[in-house]
């Protein structure tokens, strides 16, 4: 269930004023931090606008912010809801981008600096990133909120057909899957094969990346085990 506030936040992003504030450094693609003003309220909010997107061999250019917002999309469905809120906008000051919103986080905590019993609580992650297909699950990419919460950013290298699994998570690798995890993955690919959620979808991604997303949902409920790293160079790089 999505959280208090989050569907005001969400149109927030989807109407609001964007201003740009500064940019983040870090990264191959451009990034920026911008305010959105709605309705006598601001908040911040993470801006990659598709024409600042390095071009790469393995994923169609320009699709990288779809990505993103499809990844949020995913979470929601799931009722997991990790992935702060995110939007594509048509209209963002350097054209088409997704716009996520900003979350206060713990700059020194990360996926390395996680003990082992806070590590039991990335299980949900990992079966995500096994369902979106993560190729860029970074131990960065893993935030402590400041109220405490677990949230994943950067999603732009998700949902390829190939098996492309990427990430610092193999914590849990070969290990059964919980199966109150797994029913909501089996509701999920109930719906995107038909209704909303697929007509979302079909908005960022392609048809044949959607149905490789489902294909990759029923192999997890069917197999009940999280995957093992593939053939492919299992971490991404760097680490963090």
């Amino acid at each position: 269930m999505a959280e208090p506030g989050s569907l005001s936040k969400l149109t927030a992003l989807e109407c609001g004023t964007i201003q740009p504030q500064g940019r983040f450094l870090y990264g191959s693609n451009y990034t920026f931090l911008v305010e959105v003003s709605w309705q006598g309220a601001s908040t911040k909010a993470v801006y990659k606008p598709s024409r600042g997107e390095q071009p790469l061999w393995d994923f169609p250019s320009g699709t990288l912010a779809n990505r993103e917002v499809a990844a949020y999309l995913v979470s929601r469905a799931l009722g997991l809801d990790f992935v702060p809120p995110t939007v594509l906008r048509q209209d963002g000051p350097a054209g088409a981008g997704s716009l996520q919103l900003f979350i206060p986080y713990h700059d020194d905590q990360h996926y390395f600096t996680m003990t082992a019993d806070e590590k039991e609580e990335l299980r949900p992650v990992a079966l995500f990133d096994a369902l979106v297909n993560n190729a860029d699950r970074k131990g960065g990419h893993i935030l402590r909120g400041l109220d405490g919460r677990l949230w994943l950013i950067d999603h732009g290298l998700c949902f390829h057909q190939e098996d492309k699994l990427r990430t610092v998570v193999w914590d849990f690798a070969g290990q059964p899957i919980d199966p109150g995890l797994l029913a909501p993955v089996e509701s999920l690919c109930t719906q995107a094969a038909e209704g909303p959620l697929r007509n979302e979808l079909a908005d960022q991604l392609a048809p044949s990346e959607i149905e490789a997303m489902i294909d990759r949902g029923q192999r997890l409920v069917g197999e009940s085990t999280f995957p093992l790293p593939g053939e492919r160079r299992p971490y991404p790089w760097p680490l963090v």
